[in-house]
């Protein structure tokens, strides 16, 4: 009799360490917001990686989704997402963006690195008040950006706080995007960091975009359109506006760009002296303004560019009026033909 109830005094026991050790599990998993939780659940099963990529490796649900690869919380909220591994040469991964990433709704940071995402950018991302750091690679998506408003007063958690806990940087050049994005970039007047470069965005340049905290403007690449008006003196210290459809007049506020790429659009008119008297004054590091329409710049023939400062000229509607290194990929063609200048 003594040996049963020994025997169902261990049975015991081993249910109640059992049925502890779930209680424990389940508050491992309890951690983070159900409905991050569930979000995060629905963006991997759209996505796999790439062969060669192991990203998703640490991507167990039976575990804290706080510790997954590219996952980053405050408290039990998922604040930064950045899909894909962000080292340099590191596989992407493949699939679409699911919606549910809308439903992460204190997300303050998205990247997407290099990879073979299809499809759309999701509707939902719209949703994202707090979103303050964009930035997306070289993918295949396409279709329209979602309107709506991502700027983000009341954001609780600063960029500072976010580098404090994290250990990855979210540093990621652009994507397949496509669309109009004058409405969306005219919210995003809360971020820190805008790269959209490398995509098929169309549309014109709100002015108010040259007015964002930022220290770099990556919007190189596009197929962005119209004149460029800024609404007051732009104080970015890197502007790249290169390989657009932009035209009309360039504006005298870009003389306080330290690094001013206007390469390759349809500019046309006169180079504002401003620009020229900061070039020479050391103060304008970069002026690229290849292969437009311009007409002409205010220049002294024998003026001396500084050591530290870049400028070309090549392939205008006039013949450089000094003779300034230019990048190779420029060719060697010092002007436009006249039958493409009338």
């Amino acid at each position: 009799m003594k040996s049963v109830f020994r025997r169902r005094g261990v049975l015991l026991i081993a249910v109640i360490h059992l049925l502890s050790l779930f209680q424990c599990s389940f508050f491992t998993f309890a951690i983070l917001d159900p409905l991050d939780f569930l979000a995060l659940q629905s963006i991997r099963k759209a996505l796999d990686c790439m062969p060669g990529s192991n990203y998703f490796s640490s991507w167990d649900f039976t575990s804290d989704p706080c510790n997954f690869a590219g996952v980053y919380c405050d408290g039990d909220k998922v604040i930064a997402l950045n899909l894909g591994d962000p080292r340099a040469g590191s596989p992407g991964l493949t699939g679409r963006l699911d919606p549910a990433i809308g439903k992460l709704s204190a997300l303050v940071e998205f990247t997407v690195v290099p990879g073979r995402i299809f499809g759309t950018l999701p509707q939902t991302l719209s949703r994202l008040k707090n979103l303050r750091f964009l930035a997306v690679s070289r993918n295949f998506l396409s279709g329209e950006i979602p309107a709506g408003s991502w700027s983000a007063p009341g954001t609780r958690n600063s960029r500072s706080q976010l580098q404090s806990a994290q250990r990855n940087t979210f540093l990621c050049p652009g994507t397949g995007w496509t669309g109009p994005v004058d409405r969306l970039l005219t919210g995003l007047n809360r971020l820190n960091y805008l790269d959209l470069s490398m995509n098929r965005f169309t549309g014109n340049i709100p002015g108010n975009v040259f007015t964002f905290p930022i220290t770099s403007l990556q919007l190189q690449r596009n197929s962005f359109s119209g004149p460029v008006k800024p609404i007051d003196q732009v104080t970015i210290t890197t502007v790249d506006l290169s390989y657009n459809l932009l035209s009309g007049q360039i504006s005298p506020l870009f003389s306080t760009v330290q690094d001013l790429y206007l390469n390759n659009n349809r500019f046309t008119g006169q180079v504002p002296g401003s620009l020229v008297d900061r070039l020479l004054a050391a103060s304008m590091q970069i002026l690229y303004l290849q292969h437009n329409y311009l007409t002409g710049i205010a220049i002294n023939p024998t003026a001396d560019i500084p050591l530290s400062s870049s400028l070309c000229l090549q392939y205008n509607c006039m013949v450089p009026p000094l003779d300034t290194p230019c990048p190779l990929k420029v060719g060697k063609r010092k002007t436009r033909p006249p039958a493409q200048c009338r």
